[in-house]
């Protein structure tokens, strides 16, 4: 049902009668509600709520989408809208400042204070320039009140948004009258841009191409379509000056075209102040002046605070005179903004508060920033949204709703205690948001669902939406289903057990009882004094490492246990420093057929070096340079080439077939980590879309096709050997296994119960992640339920690297140590070496083929070769056993037991 709408003000003028036959047109139409309306019309619902409340005549462009909006003819309302407008007197009481809001080019006439920068951007030659400066520092009122306004011929405005393309449809729609949905089809092609506007083309707010927009093939659109019209200005935030720097066409275009906008200067800013007023008839007192340039000069993102502080005192002045003693009851410049939205937010009822505090939380993130929520997402009540609106707190458009500037939220103590206090919730609604989103695109996959930890970690207290609620109930369900599951199974095995422990004790004879308790106390004595030799030998092994490996290999001869195994593992492994870097080692991959091993580093090389037996120094090589840390290698399967991605985001490409690298290209993506799928290569950034990428050794690198999994940004990613099922690792550390036998339609197999910051196959049916202070191991033979074969301790320290090679695992850690162990040779792993000699963290490891030298680097700067011994510890440790084990020790840790030395003569 619509909400019902305030009565208008009693009398016969021609704007009544002009508001009236407006709602009866609504009503004709089936009285949509004015949110149907603006999906409709294309303008936000608080101007066409208030097109119709007959306080003030809407504009011509409001009335014409009203009446299209309600099936009417736009013609004739354009005719009655001028026929109004002629006989109706201009308001004298408007404000002269416009508060949060930013300046449009209607309010160029109150505009002042950047008249040398509009100057500037009027005059500028360049093709393409760029407005950049902080939040709040007037960039959108500089090109819409100062360039657009002064500009002759059409102007082509918009916003980035979610979809730049449907952004850049319906504005150039409102400009030539063309239809929308056309023009999007049109414009696919960017050129067509050029084609279909061939004058000044605005783009404000930028920053939301880095922010809203998740596809990067939709970024490379509208810059490829910016680049390549007749003039084009952009506005962007100064923080996002780095985004555009990873954008090579970008930084050509920007070359030389750059206005930088700061705080005004002394004279500006009294110019914004006072002649508003003056062009209103009114005046600044002299008092007011000095305090507002007191408050307000050198600060660059004061100007929303200071429109909106001036529009409230223009509410109290004394006749045609803006007092400080009116600024003063307003609460002045800190104060203003609090001020209006704590009156706004008192005035609803305790319900309509709820409503209020739950909208705008919604739009905030954890860091303290603005976000865009759609009006689906907030299922907010109409009234109390559109009074927000209205009071210029938030911003309605067809997109959705947002805050009006970043400033409540500074300004606003209220705001900031609930935010303060929702800090853990919000984030947590954000995830859950992202989450349902995605399981909802995925047609509810119940793979997309929370289970586990995830499921019993979300708050109580959240504020949910229909669809959020919905989520978690099917979360919740199938949690259930999978408990009850397992509680029948357990109920079943221990009946079962207890069976069979019943018809053992009936058949047991008492002598066979006897025999075994004999036989079980002998065991359970030796076992005793096994573990209480492996205990001495660990702390022999500094004074006398020799004797503690024979105590050692002695104690697993005797009793094969596990903690026996481990003593053997060999501790003076030999290595070799390959090379001394200039910067920390941050990836590390090791050829698969040819002797080489790549090295990313922090300061953004990448260098090949040869593993060849060759006398040192050994030969190495720059292959590539990132302007941030090397975040990730890959090699492909035949280790003829090598790519990297780097913070920047650059995905570099190299061959390395000839031992010298030769770099083949710069793939025009954006990307936080690379994996091979054979010889294609696959690459994500922060969007989660998988990029897979063909033809390498060719003059251009073709894009064969994309692949979106639905599970936001990826930290890596892996793939079987057959190349048809992924590991997707997450940043939420969740690793997820994916059929991409075809990219168009991935599907979701399974979630792996350990959450993980790396993922490798190992074959076809092995899967290992890290965790923080463990490897597991997988069996994914059936990729739908994989099952943990093994759990490999770190040792103590945090896992920073692992890598699987073929029958043997490595694990590096932060505490300078890399563990070598043997896999296959019964249930549990075997620690078979422990590599010491780094001065710091690990940070990368690898195998060479045969998993025999183990390459590692290092925070040190050092990048290692060590030669693990693979023979039998046993012919090891006897090997180099000298002086033998005697009588005399062997009684020292094994007492009575019969003297077996482990190595003889």
């Amino acid at each position: 049902m619509p909400r019902r709408e305030r009565p208008l003000d009693e009398g016969e003028s021609g704007l009544l009668q002009f508001a009236a036959d407006l709602r009866r047109l609504r009503e004709r139409a089936g009285s949509p509600t004015y949110r149907e309306l603006s999906r409709r019309a294309h303008y936000s619902a608080a101007a066409l709520s208030e097109a119709a409340g007959g306080r003030k005549l809407p504009s011509l462009a409001v009335t014409k989408a009203y009446a299209k909006a309600c099936d009417a003819d736009p013609e004739e309302w354009e005719r009655r809208w001028r026929a109004v407008a002629e006989t109706e007197p201009h308001g004298g009481s408007d404000s002269p400042y416009v508060g949060l809001a930013m300046f449009q080019p209607d309010d160029a006439p109150k505009f002042f204070g950047r008249e040398r920068l509009t100057a500037e951007l009027l005059a500028t030659k360049h093709r393409f320039t760029g407005v950049f400066g902080p939040s709040g520092v007037g960039k959108s009122s500089l090109l819409r009140a100062g360039l657009i306004a002064r500009t002759r011929g059409p102007v082509l405005l918009f916003t980035p948004g979610a979809d730049p393309v449907e952004e850049c449809a319906l504005a150039l729609a409102r400009l030539t009258g063309a239809d929308a949905v056309e023009l999007a089809d049109e414009l696919r092609d960017p050129a067509a841009l050029r084609r279909r506007h061939e004058h000044l083309v605005v783009v404000d707010q930028f920053e939301e191409l880095f922010t809203l927009c998740r596809s990067e093939e939709l970024r490379t659109w509208l810059i490829s379509a910016l680049t390549n019209c007749t003039k084009v200005v952009i506005g962007v935030r100064a923080d996002y000056y780095g985004h555009c720097a990873q954008y090579p066409e970008l930084v050509e275009a920007l070359s030389g075209g750059q206005v930088m906008v700061g705080a005004m200067t002394p004279d500006e800013l009294r110019l914004a102040i006072t002649e508003p007023a003056a062009v209103a008839g009114a005046k600044v007192e002299t008092a007011l002046l000095a305090r507002l340039m007191a408050d307000a000069v050198g600060q660059a993102a004061v100007l929303p605070l200071l429109s909106h502080a001036l529009a409230e005192t223009w509410q109290h002045r004394r006749g045609m005179t803006l007092t400080l003693a009116g600024y003063e009851q307003v609460g002045g410049l800190e104060h203003a903004v609090a001020r209006t939205a704590q009156e706004v937010f008192d005035g609803f009822t305790s319900r309509q508060q709820a409503q209020a505090k739950r909208i705008l939380l919604r739009l905030v993130t954890e860091e303290d920033t603005k976000r865009r929520a759609h009006s689906d997402e907030l299922e907010a009540d109409e009234d109390v949204l559109l009074a927000l609106a209205a009071a210029r707190l938030v911003v309605i458009d067809r997109d959705g709703v947002e805050l009006a500037h970043e400033a409540l939220i500074r300004s606003w103590p209220a705001f900031g205690e609930w935010i303060e206090q929702e800090r853990e919730n919000i984030k947590a609604q954000r995830e859950l948001t992202h989450a349902t989103q995605t399981w909802e695109s995925l047609d509810r996959d119940p793979g997309a669902l929370f289970r586990g930890r995830r499921l019993t970690t979300v708050p109580a207290g959240l504020s949910l939406n229909s669809r959020e609620r919905a989520f978690l109930a099917a979360s919740l369900a199938a949690e259930e289903e999978v408990s009850v599951s397992a509680r029948r199974r357990t109920r079943r095995q221990r009946q079962l057990l207890a069976a069979l422990a019943a018809l053992i004790v009936i058949a047991a004879s008492s002598t066979v009882f006897a025999l075994q308790a004999s036989r079980t106390a002998d065991e359970q004595r030796a076992t005793a004094v096994v573990l209480k030799a492996v205990g001495e030998a660990a702390a022999l092994r500094s004074t006398n490492p020799g004797l503690a490996q024979q105590v050692a290999l002695a104690a697993y001869q005797l009793v094969p246990l596990s903690q026996a195994r481990n003593g053997l593992r060999q501790e003076d492994v030999p290595f070799q420093v390959l090379r001394d870097a200039e910067s920390e080692v941050t990836a590390l991959v090791v050829g698969s057929t040819q002797q080489q091993v790549a090295t990313g580093h922090r300061d953004g090389t990448v260098v090949l070096t040869d593993l060849d037996d060759l006398p040192s120094p050994r030969a190495f090589h720059v292959a590539a340079r990132h302007s941030g840390a090397v975040t990730s290698l890959a090699m492909d399967s035949t280790g003829g080439l090598i790519a990297s991605a780097g913070e920047d985001g650059a995905v570099h490409v190299v061959d390395v077939s000839l031992g010298k690298p030769r770099e083949l290209a710069v793939l025009p993506t954006r990307a936080a980590a690379v994996a091979w799928q054979g010889t294609t290569l696959v690459t994500t950034g922060n969007d989660g879309v998988l990029s897979f990428w063909t033809d390498l050794r060719r003059e251009r690198p073709r894009l064969l096709t994309t692949a979106e999994l639905g599970l936001g940004p990826l930290a890596g990613v892996a793939f079987r050997s057959d190349g048809t099922v992924l590991a997707a690792v997450t940043t939420g550390r969740a690793v997820h296994l994916v059929d991409i036998t075809d990219p168009h339609d991935a599907k979701l197999l399974s979630l792996t119960k350990e959450f993980a910051g790396n993922a490798q196959f190992g074959g076809r049916n092995l899967l290992m992640t890290t965790a923080t202070t463990a490897v597991h191991l997988w069996d994914v033979t059936d990729p739908r339920d994989p099952v943990l074969r093994a759990e490999i301790p770190s040792g103590g320290g945090e896992v920073t690297s692992a890598w699987l090679g073929t029958g043997s695992a490595a694990v590096a850690t932060d505490d300078g140590l890399v563990r070598l162990w043997r896999l296959g040779d019964g249930p549990e792993p075997v620690e078979q070496a422990l590599l010491r000699g780094h001065a710091g963290p690990v940070a990368a490891v690898g195998l060479t083929p045969k998993g025999d030298e183990v390459v590692t680097g290092g925070a040190d700067r050092a990048v290692r070769l060590w030669n693990v011994d693979p023979r039998d510890p046993a012919v090891r440790i006897c090997e180099q056993a000298y002086p033998r084990m005697n009588r005399e020790e062997w009684e020292r840790y094994f007492g009575d037991l019969a003297f077996t030395p482990p190595c003889r003569n």
